[in-house]
């Protein structure tokens, strides 16, 4: 025998037995799962307050005052007065011929009393065209109230000219007496008079001379008294007259405080210039209780007592005002910048909303606003109801209307809330597939009371529905698991991997069994190949091969099962050769024949060329070792 020595692969395939699935070492037990599957909610518990506190945007549009020259002025119900912008929102511009004609009465009327007409104010002329003004609708009558208030203060006045008159024709009564009692008591005098004195026992009598107009004259005490009733009189018209001026004052007074408050400035300015031009005394003080609300618009904030004048000032400040809020909003809306026009708006409305530039302005400039603040005030519902998926649609919305929408603040809430919510339903998942029920109860409550529309909340109710299958079928999972009917597992799998989610030694389990399933499957299919083209015995070598790795495989036995009958030869030999070889003491020599006669048999053999290859190296020195095909030429 020629031996030819040739460089082998020398490579020992060790026979490793493995399993479908190789639970891990240490294990730990797990909870058995409850039978009672049902989700009970305890309604005893407080609900759990938001995580961000209660800092829901507020965009409320409307305000309650508004600070003209330091003076704070109430708006009043801020309901009404939003609802009394909406409606201006709506409404068209005062473009008719009446209103221009309302409006060009208004300003003759102020240039009519004005001190700086052309020849002094005329109280007569400003008067006469209050009537007519008081005909346009938009006026409400006021300019007839005012006419009014002047008709009455001039009837006032001259009742006052009249006590004055009285006055004076009393005082010339008063020195007519005077002068009368004065004359009669210098020149009237009686008759000398016999006068009879007795002292002690003795009589005497003397001539004097008469008393005149004195003490004892009945006259002269009816003129003192006369004089004394013309100068209470007097007093008394003086005091009705103070009284009765400052009666009518407080009146007109009343009318122009309540024009001011009702944001009548015009109004107001016209007063103002009447009531100069009816009382010049110089006495501009409003005449109001100090304890009442007007008062303490100016006292509590500019600290000085209220004026005629001062309600003047502020009247022509505001008029300024409103001119000035008008202009930025018109360049606010033509910029796109609809958040920051529809403020201005709302602060031009609030303070005049009857004066011209408020009343004049388009409707359809109007109508941006509209739509974007009805878009806002549905903004702010939302953010109240913590409806967070129609909020965050609605953001958009208004960002695509104004370019200068304060987002961040509504969606950083929108964000914080949604993801607590939604982590309290992520949460609460767990710990029902934990069987965790009380647990999962407290989370889906925290999470609804967070964002009740949440959409997660209805899948979280199917969960609950399906909770019991959802239990069982990870039951069934693990019963199948510790039977190692890993067939089962793996039909069902679709079935097993949605409930074992999140369990990391479940999920570890699948992945080994889906894994060594497939390969078990792929050589399955290589061997009905095999089978199909006449190698029954290429088809049993693919299925014995992995049957060492996966001995408790149903389909893999069954088909080596079916293949035995056509292998028997080939099978006998293996088995034989195996035999002797495993035999102590070993048989070499017969275990190799055995070998060959198997690879004779299926000359692809992977097993013969293995068993071969290790009796070769245990004969041959190191080095010298044949490959099977050299060894079987070689005793050829």
């Amino acid at each position: 025998m020629k031996a030819i020595p040739i460089l082998a692969l020398l490579s020992v395939a060790g026979a490793a037995t493995a399993q479908v699935y190789s639970p891990p070492t240490g294990e730990p037990k797990r909870t058995a799962p409850p039978s009672d599957t049902v989700t009970r909610v305890n309604s005893d518990k407080k609900p759990a307050k938001s995580p961000f506190g209660e800092e829901i945007p507020m965009l409320d549009p409307s305000a309650e005052t508004i600070t003209v020259g330091g003076v704070t002025i109430p708006l009043g119900d801020n309901r009404l007065m939003k609802a009394r912008f909406e409606k201006y929102l709506s409404q068209p511009e005062e473009s008719s011929g009446a209103a221009k004609e309302y409006r060009d009465t208004v300003r003759e009327i102020l240039a009519a009393v004005s001190p700086f007409r052309e020849g002094g104010p005329s109280l007569k002329d400003g008067w006469s065209k209050l009537p007519a003004a008081s005909a346009y609708p938009g006026d409400a009558n006021i300019c007839g109230s005012l006419a009014e208030a002047v008709y009455v203060a001039m009837l006032a006045k001259r009742d006052v000219n009249g006590l004055k008159n009285l006055n004076n024709e009393l005082e010339k009564e008063k020195q007519r007496r005077i002068g009368d009692g004065d004359w009669k008591t210098r020149h009237d005098k009686t008759e000398k008079m016999n006068v009879t004195k007795t002292v002690g026992e003795s009589t005497t009598t003397t001539q004097e001379a008469a008393v005149g107009f004195s003490d004892n004259s009945l006259e002269y005490a009816e003129v003192l008294r006369r004089i004394a009733e013309i100068e209470v009189l007097k007093k008394a018209n003086l005091l009705k007259t103070e009284a009765q001026v400052l009666q009518t004052k407080i009146q007109y007074q009343v009318n122009m405080v309540q024009w001011f408050a009702q944001r009548r400035f015009e109004h107001v300015l016209m007063a103002s210039r009447f009531y100069n031009q009816i009382w010049k005394d110089g006495d501009t003080t409003l005449h109001i209780d100090e304890n009442s609300d007007v008062s303490k618009l100016f006292t509590q904030s500019v600290g000085v007592s209220p004026t005629v004048a001062s309600l003047d000032s502020l009247s022509n400040e505001a008029i300024r005002e409103v001119d000035k809020a008008i202009e930025a909003f018109n360049y606010l809306v033509d910029e796109g910048e609809l958040h920051s026009a529809s403020q201005r708006l709302m602060e031009a409305f609030a303070l005049g909303e009857y004066l011209a530039p408020v009343a004049t302005l388009p409707r359809e400039r109007k109508r941006k606003v509209q739509a974007y603040m009805r878009d806002l005030n549905d903004l702010y519902g939302m953010m109240q109801a913590r409806d967070y998926g129609g909020a965050k649609d609605l953001i958009a919305r208004l960002q695509s209307q104004a370019r200068d929408f304060p987002s961040a603040k509504a969606s950083s809430a929108i964000a914080g809330y949604t993801l607590a919510s939604d982590l309290s339903i992520e949460k609460a998942k767990a710990m029902l597939l934990e069987g965790e029920s009380e647990a999962a109860a407290k989370e889906i409550v925290a999470a609804a009371e967070i964002w009740p529309t949440n959409p997660k909340l209805d899948e979280f109710r199917e969960l609950i529905n399906k909770s019991g299958t959802v239990v069982t079928t990870r039951n069934d999972f693990d019963r199948l698991l510790s039977e190692k009917n890993y067939r089962e597992i793996f039909r069902r799998r679709f079935e097993f991997v949605p409930v074992i989610k999140g369990d990391a030694t479940r999920e570890d389990a699948m992945q080994q069994i889906l894994e060594s399933i497939q390969r078990i499957e792929i050589a399955l299919n290589k061997a009905s190949e095999f089978s199909n083209i006449g190698n029954s015995y290429g088809a049993w070598e693919q299925l014995a091969l992995l049957r060492e790795e996966f001995p408790d495989d149903p389909n893999l036995g069954r088909q080596l099962e079916k293949l035995a009958p056509k292998v028997a030869d080939f099978t006998k030999a293996l088995d034989e050769a195996q035999r002797l070889e495993n035999r102590s003491p070993r048989q070499t020599g017969s275990s190799m024949s055995w070998y060959l006669k198997a690879r004779g048999i299926y000359p692809q053999s992977r097993i013969a060329d293995e068993g071969i290859q290790r009796l070769l190296d245990e004969i041959l020195p190191e080095g010298d070792a044949l490959s099977p095909r050299d060894a079987v030429e070689t005793e050829g």
